[in-house]
């Protein structure tokens, strides 16, 4: 990356995430001089591409491309600067340990016992969730209405969002829609469907990577929001990008540098400056200092608050705020190298070059999450993973395979603590319940490396080892998103402001947040 040629930025960003490269790429083409900083050797944050042993890489944080917001990738050419897919829209497959398996598209379910009246209910169900979906949307492309001192283009908002409601839903799906979005996804899957199977497949969908499960109130929001970005007829599509998620960051850092951004990495920020109530730069772990007329910090909330900033710059009630967020981590990560490819009871190669899950039915999630509760891992873990090789030779130089799996429930605050021990039962466990449908799968194992939620903290600075820096919950979301004082990317600290996950709309690889703090920078609120 680029070296620093002078000290004094308009906007300094911490962190080279993807949230913090797309922020950086707006106020750049806006004809801002913004400097980013990274800590880690490369950017990406948690969308990195790493290597698992010699010719062999996996996506060591998020795994698919799914929620990349269609507007940023067009804004910013991010196909002109390399990103490409290896795969997309890929069907979900909800394995069965006899061999009985289901295929999800996102219209259609087929395979295994299901019923007619099943496929039928499934096509209706998609097409509903994709409609509510849609009008989150329209809440993820806009800051949070500032509840306190509401101008008027978040009464424009408003109006607008109860038009959708009303209008582009009807009164019908309206009413069905404000009845469900804040209960829980196990009551929702019980009216519509009589397969387990395939109600333990879309109650994981709900749950994944948040402390919550099935039936915990609010999942139903969680899962719109995991569906919500994109146009109607691609809304939920999941894809597997060219060369890993590392790919991602790479086609966004070479537009934000196109755009005339500096990004620095091996650049630790230690702590933010204040001077008379307002920000005036950073200070690098080598004891460099970095001027700027704002901060903008990609890293979680409380990451920025307590250790960056300091506690004591902010009024006691916003701390405390912050201090409240929950930020409790309950996925590991496993990845595998593989000699050859492991054979699945009842699936043909071909059919694994999908998304894969382990989740029998909606009861068994919750029964996986139960343990969580009381700081103990699943003795039956849940399961998401792909083998991304199949359709990205790249990845091992067209010899051998990786699996790449996301593990529920595996939490932060785990009894006698993440020890090697810990982490290699756990390991053991994950790849056990691997073996229930693809027996031979041990033998073939190269080299294996499991994250529990600490190491994911230690790895990428998340706070608790939850990816979405804080939980998807109906009161964390929106404008309570951290908390309301902070809920429109600034803090209440002159020329502070927030652009991660942990702000609005919160976590995946979409974007959103970013473009989101860029266009209230360039709006000059909290300037």
């Amino acid at each position: 990356m680029t070296n620093i040629m002078s000290k004094q930025f308009d906007t300094i960003i911490i962190g080279g995430g993807h949230n913090g490269l797309v922020c950086a790429a707006y106020l750049a083409r806006a004809g801002h001089k913004v400097c980013v900083l990274e800590a880690a050797d490369k950017v990406g944050g948690a969308a990195v591409t790493d290597t698992l042993m010699d010719g062999f890489k996996v996506s060591t944080g998020a795994q698919f491309l799914n929620q990349l917001h269609p507007t940023i990738v067009k804004d910013l050419a991010l196909e002109a600067h390399g990103l490409s897919l290896a795969a997309h829209d890929i069907s979900t497959i909800a394995l069965n340990a006899k061999g009985d398996h289901l295929t999800l598209g996102r219209s259609a379910v087929s395979g295994g016992d299901i019923s007619d009246e099943d496929k039928a209910a499934y096509a209706a169900f998609m097409s509903r969730m994709r409609d509510f979906a849609g009008t989150l949307a329209h809440l993820i492309d806009l800051p949070p209405i500032d509840i306190f001192n509401p101008d008027w283009d978040d009464k424009k908002g408003a109006i607008k969002l109860g038009l959708k409601l009303r209008f582009g839903l009807g009164k019908e799906k309206m009413q069905d829609f404000l009845r469900i979005v804040g209960i829980n996804m196990f009551d929702v899957l019980t009216e519509n469907f009589e397969s387990d199977l395939l109600k333990g497949a879309l109650s994981l969908d709900a749950v994944l990577g948040t402390h919550a499960g099935p039936r915990t109130p609010g999942s139903v929001l969680t899962y719109l929001y995991r569906i919500a970005i994109g146009s109607k007829n691609n809304r939920g599509a999941v894809n597997i990008p060219k060369g890993g998620m590392g790919a991602v960051s790479d086609a966004l850092a070479k537009a934000a540098i196109a755009a005339g951004v500096d990004i620095r990495t091996s650049a630790r920020v230690t702590n933010v400056t204040v001077e008379k109530c307002r920000v005036t730069g950073v200070t690098l772990a080598s004891g460099e200092k970095i001027t700027s007329h704002r901060v903008v910090s990609n890293a979680d909330p409380k990451t920025t608050v307590f250790t960056l900033v300091g506690p004591r710059h902010f009024e006691a009630d916003f701390v405390k705020g912050i201090d409240n967020l929950r930020t409790k981590g309950t996925a590991a990560k496993l990845h595998l190298a593989l000699k050859y490819l492991p054979e699945f009871t009842g699936l043909e190669p071909s059919q694994l070059k999908g998304r894969m899950v382990i989740a029998p039915s909606a009861n068994a999630v919750e029964r996986a999450f139960n343990h969580a509760k009381y700081g103990e891992v699943s003795t039956e873990p849940m399961m998401e993973f792909s083998i991304p090789s199949l359709v990205d030779d790249s990845l091992c130089n067209g010899s051998g395979h990786v699996l790449n799996a996301t593990v529920q429930y595996a939490p932060y605050h785990l009894k006698g603590g993440w020890n090697e021990a810990a982490k290699n039962d756990f390991m053991a466990s994950a790849i056990t319940r691997l073996e229930q449908y693809a027996p031979d799968i041990r033998k073939h194992i190269l080299v294996a490396e499991m994250l529990s939620p600490v190491d994911i903290e230690a790895r990428f600075g998340l706070t608790g080892g939850h990816w979405s820096h804080g939980e998807m919950a109906i009161d964390q979301m929106l404008m309570m998103r951290p908390t309301p004082g902070a809920s429109r990317y600034a803090l209440p600290l002159d020329g502070l402001y927030l652009c991660g996950a942990g702000a609005h709309p919160g976590g995946g690889v979409m974007g959103a947040a970013g473009r989101n703090a860029a266009s209230i920078i360039l709006k000059g609120e909290g300037a």
